[in-house]
Order: structure tokens, then C-alpha cells, then sequence
């Protein structure tokens, strides 16, 4: 039996098994063919493994949309997540080039997949506060949010997810320097059905400039002299 014989339902199968670059090949070789790749059921579960992937035009963003995960471990990830103020140029000057690209594709995600259920998100260190929340309140029945090495991702994030993250159940943020302990006693206290993970995040050192941390220090001391 030719290949082309099957029905829409077993190429659907068959489409299922292969990558995301696969499946746009096949789909050039005939209509019927392309018919499967343009199925909405075809394309509920999407990973990347970076940025650059998300330029490409060999996957389908819809409604069917359910499971997203970009997960980006690189060399590259290390200069991402270097602290603003010390960048130097040559530094800044790569993150320029790509420091949009996943918070684009997230506002994508919020105007055209409203019933996404999981987000996980690693080494995208240009995702901020604003994005997530606007994720939030554009997709009512996210149920797992992962946020891990995501350094811009600050106690705001675990306000919105307050705010509105009602159907809720599961947050990671793990190794997101700029979390506070207050911010995470917070979504205990507020959300207490939710399963809250914080690996190495509160502990780590913010992204405070030695300045600002010293004057910070200084008025701290004086606080508890008087």
C-alpha cells in the first residue's frame, strides 16, 4: 500500500512521530499530504530548543495549541543571563540580535493559542515580568508554569500569577535570581493549591549593582541602630 492511500487519520498518526523540519518536507511532496500538516490536532504539543527555531516556518500556532516548551542549553545561554550593568559590548551586542525573539513569540502564543494548559521556559533570559503576566491573563487555563534560569523574572511574575493564575496547579521557578523570598511566602499564602517550586532563586544574588547593594546595606544597619 502507497503511502498516499491511507487516510487522514493514519497519516495524522504517522505525522505525530516525526520532528517538526519532517513533517514540512512531507507536506511539500502532495496536497493530501500538506492537508495533515495544516491539521490544528497535529500541532497541540511544540518544543524548541532555541530561539532561532522560533523564526521557522515548519510548525502551525493555533487554538489546539495545549503544550509549549522552549528550552534553550547553550553556551550561549551564559551570556544572556550576565547581569545588565556587566555586559560589555561585544556582549550586548549578541544579545541584541535575539533578545526579542522569544518574548514575540510568547505575545503570538497570547493572541492565538487561549487554551494552553503547560508553559516551560529554560535559559530565556530576555523573557520579563510584563510578557509572563500578559501570558496569563491571555490563557485562563494554564495549569503548569516552569520558569527555570529565566534571570529577567521578578516578584511581579508571582504577583500576576496571583492575580491570574486561577486554574494554576503547578510553578517552578527555578534559578530565577531576581525572586524574593517575600515574593514566594506571598504565593503560598495566596495560592495555597498551588505547587511551588524555587530551586536556588531566593538565595541567589539579585541584580543589584555593588553601589546600590552597599547604600541598601548601609541603610539597613542604621535602621536597626536606631
Amino acid at each position: 500500500m502507497h503511502i498516499t492511500q491511507l487516510n487522514h487519520e493514519c497519516l495524522l498518526h504517522l505525522f505525530s512521530f516525526l520532528d517538526k523540519t519532517s513533517r514540512k518536507s512531507l507536506a511539500k511532496t502532495c496536497h493530501q499530504m500538506l492537508e495533515v500538516f495544516q491539521d490544528p490536532l497535529l500541532w497541540s504539543l511544540l518544543n524548541f530548543h532555541s530561539p532561532a527555531e522560533l523564526k521557522k516556518d515548519n510548525f502551525l500556532l493555533g487554538p489546539a495549541l495545549k503544550y509549549l516548551s522552549i528550552c534553550w542549553h547553550s553556551q550561549r545561554v551564559k551570556v544572556c543571563n550576565i547581569e545588565d550593568w556587566m555586559k560589555n559590548t561585544f556582549q550586548k551586542d549578541f544579545c541584541y540580535r535575539h533578545e526579542n525573539i522569544v518574548s514575540d513569540f510568547l505575545l503570538e502564543v497570547c493572541n492565538r493559542c487561549p487554551n494552553l494548559l503547560s508553559l516551560t521556559l529554560s535559559g530565556c533570559g530576555h523573557v520579563t515580568d510584563d510578557c509572563i503576566s500578559l501570558l496569563l491573563r491571555n490563557c485562563p487555563n494554564l495549569e503548569t508554569l516552569k520558569l527555570e534560569n529565566c534571570v529577567r523574572i521578578t516578584d511581579l511574575t508571582l504577583e500576576a500569577v496571583i492575580l491570574h493564575g486561577r486554574a494554576l496547579r503547578t510553578l517552578h521557578v527555578d534559578f530565577c535570581r531576581n525572586i524574593t523570598r517575600a515574593g514566594l511566602e506571598r504565593v503560598r499564602e495566596k495560592r495555597p493549591s498551588v505547587t511551588l517550586r524555587a530551586e536556588r532563586s531566593a538565595n541567589m544574588i539579585p541584580d543589584t549593582q555593588p553601589e546600590k547593594k552597599f547604600m541598601l546595606e548601609k541603610a539597613a544597619r542604621k535602621m536597626v541602630q536606631l
